[in-house]
């Protein structure tokens, strides 16, 4: 999975001759998975043409505080609460003025006063600029309210001139943004996940298996590598890619996941069970193709080992987090598994319903543990993951201190 996979980048493009470089940073982030709106100041179409930004985010350009297109004309709202990071690339002078007093006169200063996530600046002026006094104390106002930046570098500037206003490189805003999406709740931690689907074969070209599509596990692997843990992710079959930085291991049957996990999680601090393990598999797979015939084969099923209990029922279990996707009774199920498996936490989601849960790059979850509960709403399963890692890393720390 690519590092960026599905994260929200708007990319605010200011005036100012560096704008040039802004469609390569749109293609690089592309690359890396996110998907990338593009605001751009009146001033910034003067020196890059919208078109060029269309061509290469594939999504309309921005440019109109109150577009009649967008819902409710409300074009800012929707943008910054769609972002999970804003990006400003080149910022200039101006913009960060304008920022740095509060202004929304125009759409790419309301989104950055309008959003909840992350400003990432990328600053790009003249020298005299970038030194004067009055930019270097909207600069210090804005970094101290929590936005950062990346740049300027040093260098030969378009004027001629030589010093720091130069924009950073593509590249390097590109390492920052990526980094804005890293947190490091579960620095050095040793995470195992499991995440898919099992298939428990019938015959050489039959099995039994569930509509799991791995990307929940996927999801949370990536999440929990972002926080900084050490993870492993142990996933049964998928076409999905796996997250940068995580190891993966390959197997196919519910037997072959027990396997894997029992000679992993004595390493492991925490043991996060996203995977749907089949319950049942067949007690004697043909060798051969079975033949259709007039009478229906009969399948012989036998229960396969419960992966969650067998990891928690160990003598110093880890942080043991379970999955319960259930179609009714949610809150009572999985109260129910949590002390029945004696498990740590449990995270919940309804399945059945359309757009969520199996086969759907969104969810929502009913995250329960002992004495506590939380909700977290409809949201992409990345996103959800990124929420359920703060909490895992919250009631992890805390089961830390119980022990001391």
């Amino acid at each position: 999975m690519r590092a960026l996979f599905q994260q929200h980048v708007c990319l605010i493009v200011t005036g100012g001759i560096a704008a040039y470089k802004a469609p390569d940073l749109v293609r690089r982030l592309r690359d890396l998975g996110a998907e990338v709106k593009v605001v751009m100041t009146p001033a910034a179409t003067e020196f890059v043409r919208p078109l060029t930004f269309q061509a290469v985010s594939g999504t309309p350009v921005h440019q109109d505080l109150l577009d009649p297109a967008a819902e409710a004309a409300m074009g800012h709202i929707e943008l910054a609460r769609w972002a999970d990071l804003i990006l400003v690339a080149p910022a200039s002078a101006d913009f960060i003025a304008r920022l740095a007093s509060g202004f929304a006169d125009d759409l790419a200063s309301t989104v950055c006063l309008a959003t909840a996530a992350p400003i990432l600046l990328a600053p790009a002026m003249n020298h005299l600029m970038w030194r004067n006094a009055a930019t270097q104390a909207n600069f210090k106002t804005l970094t101290q309210r929590g936005v950062r930046a990346i740049g300027p570098n040093d260098g030969e500037q378009a004027c001629g001139e030589v010093g720091p206003g130069r924009m950073a490189e593509v590249s390097e805003i590109v390492i920052a943004a990526t980094q804005r999406f890293s947190t490091r709740e579960l620095a050095g931690v040793r995470v195992l996940v499991t995440a898919g689907p099992t298939q428990e074969p019938i015959d050489p070209v039959r099995f039994i298996t569930n509509r799991s599509s791995g990307k929940m596990g996927y999801a949370v692997a990536s999440a929990a590598q972002g926080a900084g843990a050490h993870v492993t992710l142990i996933t049964g079959p998928t076409q999905l890619g796996v997250p940068t930085g995580v190891i993966s291991i390959r197997v196919t049957t519910a037997a072959d996941m027990l396997s894997a996990v029992m000679s992993n999680v004595s390493d492991a601090d925490i043991f996060i069970a996203t995977a749907a393990v089949a319950d049942y598999t067949v007690e004697q797979p043909a060798s051969h193709k079975m033949k259709k015939a007039t009478t229906p084969p009969a399948l012989t099923l036998s229960p396969t080992v419960d992966i969650l209990r067998r990891v928690a029922s160990q003598p110093k279990p880890p942080f043991t987090v379970g999955f319960a996707a259930e179609t009714q009774d949610l809150l009572a199920n999985a109260r129910g598994k949590l002390l029945a498996k004696n498990l740590d936490m449990v995270a919940a989601n309804l399945v059945g319903n359309p757009g969520l849960g199996f086969d759907s790059d969104e969810n929502e979850l009913h995250i329960v543990w002992q004495g506590g509960e939380k909700q977290l709403g409809r949201a992409s399963k990345d996103a959800l993951a990124r929420d359920l890692i703060v909490i895992i890393a919250e009631r992890y720390r805390a089961a830390r201190v119980d022990l001391v």
